[in-house]
């Protein structure tokens, strides 16, 4: 090659220019980088330490345990067990398919419904796959080390006197959170703090690290008012008497006369708390404190007291019943069964005439009788923490047509829960005082009186002549003196009153030289061929109060007819262990162990009920 064109190759590769070139491409990478580096880690930094610590920090709760609930002596009724759930973070584990089918069989889940779980969630970090199972179940399934599967821990609600206390204690959902009854009243007293801590997992998503964030907190345990004895003792005896009465449905109603505490409330039919899952939501209704009815010849006491304290009658006043009934307006009232004549203020009681009742109302002024009833927590309601709790229904007198005062005074045209009865029961045994009722072991409700007490304890001895002569023999208890009110009222329907359908009710207090217990009764719809209170809710009142005196060391304060029985021989199982005053020489059996021997165990629940009751 001649000289000339070896120096057109040397100038057509020009190393220089190539160079800057070079250094150029050079430079603007390496601003491109810098202005990278400075966007990921001044200007967008949170954004990608988000996305870094998704990946290696991770936030976890710490479940805490729910307190206990225990009855007014200690017994656990709702308790919280551990378990496990099984979770899975979706994005790590769609990254090993293979595992899938794996996992699909430790979990006894098909497979299809895994894989389209899973893709649903594609783009999350966290899923369910199985919430409270056994530990160590759990266990087995995080051993396998499938990626992304972890287990947390939980707790489970428990509920050892089951179907006996649920519409008391409510239930919790799957969070552990009170749905309903107490576990709702008390939740956040219940509930506790979920605790957490921080965890940092390697490239594999195995935890080298931990940090404890904050400290879960336990949950406060809660002492109820009520005994699991007693509650037993009246669930039983209320289903035995729908069964035997075939009726649709039941409440029960035992409350502390002195301190307003809830020694039992029952309600059929009911369900399990330990798998509300299949019960129907009818079931789950606390009808002693929501539903309502009205009152019928029970209200007579509390008619009669308001006339005393307004000075109107005494009770030796005479009222003349005859000719036992009293046309009102297009309709009649009557007595049942027979024409009375001429009654004292004590037999109009004792006969339950509505004649009477109404002759006696007629003398208050309208006002005056409203005001006296409201005082004895008619129409609002009882404050007593219960969620749901109903106010019931007593118009005012403004709203009163005719007849209304009338009708009201024997017990129609107004509406009450059984527990608004029961407290207002428990005023006429408390001396006229009227105590907010309570679920709380130890809580102290202000008292108001409404009455004189003197005018209440002549009422409780009126409503004594109902057992000893009047329609509610069945409710006497042998060594006990016995004060109640029968109450029958037809029930409403869409087109009135309906024949053939009742509410069968007992009301009453015992001691009644003392009264220590109000209970109140209500049975819906009996149709075993009777239906009048002292006949359908007078013997439950007999059979529980015969326990639960013995239960609470009540001691009898009719000793003369406890000697009688024991004398002539006729002494049934009851007077044999009835509690006795001194002489000390006299020892009653432990009838607490007796009824503890008949409880479920922790591990048992009551039989479901059977026949009327379900």
């Amino acid at each position: 090659m001649n000289k000339s064109g070896r120096n057109r190759a040397r100038n057509s590769f020009n190393l220089r220019q190539r160079l800057k070139w070079v250094g150029l491409a050079l430079g603007l990478c390496s601003v491109s980088l810098v202005g990278r580096a400075a966007y990921v880690q001044i200007i967008n930094s949170e954004f990608y330490q988000r996305q870094g610590e998704a990946r290696y920090l991770r936030e976890l709760p710490i479940n805490t345990s729910r307190g206990m609930i225990t009855d007014r002596n200690g017994e656990p009724v709702a308790v919280s067990t551990p378990v496990a759930s099984i979770w899975v973070n979706p994005q790590e584990l769609l990254r090993s398919p293979d595992r899938i089918p794996e996992l699909a069989t430790a979990l006894g889940m098909p497979l299809d419904e895994l894989t389209s779980k899973l893709s649903q969630k594609a783009d999350k970090e966290f899923m369910y796959l199985r919430r409270r199972i056994n530990p160590d179940d759990a266990e087995k399934v995080v051993a396998m080390k499938i990626p992304g599967v972890a287990s947390q821990r939980e707790f489970r609600r428990f509920y050892p006197q089951g179907e006996a206390m649920a519409h008391v204690l409510g239930f919790t959902n799957i969070d552990d959170r009170g749905q309903e009854g107490l576990e709702l009243a008390f939740d956040e007293w219940l509930r506790g703090k979920a605790g957490a801590k921080r965890v940092i997992r390697n490239r594999k998503g195995d935890t080298v690290e931990s940090d404890l964030l904050r400290a879960a907190e336990p949950g406060k345990d809660l002492t109820l008012s009520i005994d699991r004895r007693i509650q037993f003792l009246a669930f039983k005896e209320l289903r035995n008497a729908l069964i035997e009465n075939k009726a649709a449905g039941g409440s029960m109603v035992i409350m502390d006369v002195a301190t307003g505490e809830i020694l039992a409330m029952v309600n059929l039919p009911t369900y399990n708390p330990n798998a509300v899952g299949g019960a129907a939501p009818d079931t789950r209704r606390n009808r002693a404190v929501t539903d309502l009815v009205e009152p019928g010849s029970t209200m007579k006491p509390l008619t009669i007291a308001s006339a005393l304290q307004s000075g109107v009658v005494t009770k030796d006043t005479t009222v003349d019943t005859n000719p036992g009934y009293m046309a009102l307006g297009r309709y009649t009232i009557k007595d049942v069964p027979r024409n009375n004549g001429v009654l004292t203020v004590t037999g109009v009681i004792t006969r339950s005439s509505n004649i009477g009742a109404a002759k006696i109302a007629a003398k208050m002024p309208d006002q005056v009788f409203y005001d006296h009833i409201h005082s004895f927590g008619y129409g609002v309601a009882p404050h007593s923490g219960f969620p749901g709790e109903s106010a019931g229904v007593l118009p005012r007198p403004a709203r009163w047509s005719g007849p209304s005062k009338t009708t009201m005074s024997y017990g129609y045209g107004l509406n009450v829960s059984p527990l608004q009865i029961a407290t207002a029961y428990s005023a006429l045994g408390n001396g006229g005082k009227l105590i907010a009722p309570t679920f709380v072991k130890g809580q102290r409700n202000e008292g108001k009186q409404i009455i004189d007490e003197n005018i209440a304890k002549e009422v409780v001895a009126m409503m004594e002549t109902v057992v000893t002569q009047g329609g509610a023999k069945q409710a006497a208890v042998l060594g006990y003196h016995v004060a109640g009110k029968t109450g029958t009222a037809r029930k409403a329907g869409p087109g009135g009153y309906e024949r053939g359908h009742y509410n069968a009710l007992f009301a009453g207090v015992v001691p009644a030289t003392n009264p220590r217990f109000a209970t109140v009764i209500v049975i819906n719809d009996p149709q075993g061929g009777k239906y009048y209170g002292g006949l359908v809710s007078a013997p439950v009142f007999h059979n529980v109060m015969e326990g639960a005196l013995r239960l609470m060391d009540v001691p009898p304060d009719d000793i003369e007819s406890w000697l009688a029985a024991q004398q002539s021989g006729k002494m049934g199982h009851s007077a044999s262990v009835l509690p006795m005053p001194p002489p000390e020489t006299v020892i009653a059996p432990d009838a607490a162990a007796e009824f503890d021997a008949a409880l479920p165990s922790a591990h048992a629940t009551v039989p479901p009920a059977q026949g009327g009751t379900q």
